[in-house]
């Protein structure tokens, strides 16, 4: 099949990387979010898709809105059998999808209708989802709706942020989309109607939503910071200035560590907070301007003082 293939963040490089090996199918374009402002310098940069679309010799189209129509025009004129999309980033209006004859098919990374949204990843991790998976369904107006082609099953483990879990199904993921559209085009593959039940939604992760809450048990509190890393990033405050948590450890094994919820215990290779059961350890932590590094380290620098908290509600 003649493809456009739609997606922008470096997850979605393994998909369009599988789709140009392929020998049943041509990549003809690629569609991807304009430009962006990145680095210290905040010059425009491509996205990972586009640059590796250009390195590849495909046409890059970049509108600001899909509904453009400098953008459907030219997509007309392309003609695409499909269009495989993977964090494309834009919600698609009917007059787009209505080119492609096979319609857009998008990678999910999640098991469908559970955690239908931006951010399914990280609402797994939040949740405590022990299996999660990838999904490709047929695009339509609604959010993640449509009836899905094939599925895919993956294991969280105890130690996933959403950034290892992520790599991992886009990597996965991609053997699972090329194969769907092997399956569109010789007419073996259908998609199956989603269940009405079960529907979960997986909105954005906001800087917000990242907070720490100290009062909550340990297992939360490592969920958090493990489904907010590598973004947004969980964080809490340390006299008035923002402390980012890079990694935790809950310790359901100290019972001599009586620590108030975010109650702050440091000894010379560890520093605990207090939750609201058992304690955790602060493996690594950002403060704020600062380069990540170890929780002991940082504890000797700041010199905690006994009964010092994290967590205090205001700001600098």
């Amino acid at each position: 099949m003649k493809l456009v293939f739609a997606g922008t963040p470096e997850v979605a490089v393994p998909a369009l990387d599988a789709l140009i090996a392929s020998d049943r199918h041509e990549v003809a374009a690629v569609v991807t979010r304009p430009d962006a402002p990145a680095g210290r310098g905040r010059r425009l940069v491509a996205s990972p898709v586009a640059a590796r679309a250009q390195a590849a010799g495909i046409e890059v189209l970049k509108p600001v809105h899909p509904r453009d129509e400098d953008f459907l025009a030219r997509l007309r004129e392309i003609a695409p059998d499909c269009c495989p999309v993977v964090a494309y980033g834009a919600l698609l209006p009917k007059t787009a999808l209505d080119v492609p004859a096979k319609g857009w098919v998008n990678l999910h990374f999640s098991l469908l209708p559970a955690w239908r949204g931006a951010a399914p990843v990280q609402h797994a991790i939040l949740a405590g989802d022990e299996v999660t998976g990838a999904s490709t369904f047929l695009i339509e107006e609604g959010l993640d709706s449509g009836p899905v082609y094939g599925v895919l099953t993956e294991q969280v483990r105890p130690t996933d942020t959403s950034g290892d879990l992520l790599t991992r199904l886009a990597f996965a993921g991609s053997g699972l989309l090329a194969a769907t559209m092997d399956g569109i085009e010789d007419g073996t593959l259908h998609a199956v109607p989603q269940s009405a039940e079960g529907i979960t939604l997986a909105p954005k992760i906001t800087v917000e939503d990242a907070q720490v809450d100290w009062a909550a048990p340990a297992l939360r509190v490592d969920r958090v910071v493990r489904g907010c890393t590598p973004a947004p990033g969980a964080w809490t405050v340390f006299r008035g200035e923002r402390l980012k948590l890079v990694s935790v450890k809950p310790l359901p094994e100290r019972t001599d560590l009586a620590l108030a919820p975010g109650e702050l215990s440091a000894g010379k290779k560890n520093v605990y907070a207090g939750t609201g059961s058992h304690p955790v350890e602060l493996l690594w932590v950002q403060p704020q301007g600062k380069k990540p590094m170890l929780g002991a380290d940082w504890a000797r620098g700041v010199r905690i003082a006994p009964g010092e908290h994290v967590g205090a509600a205001d700001v600098r």
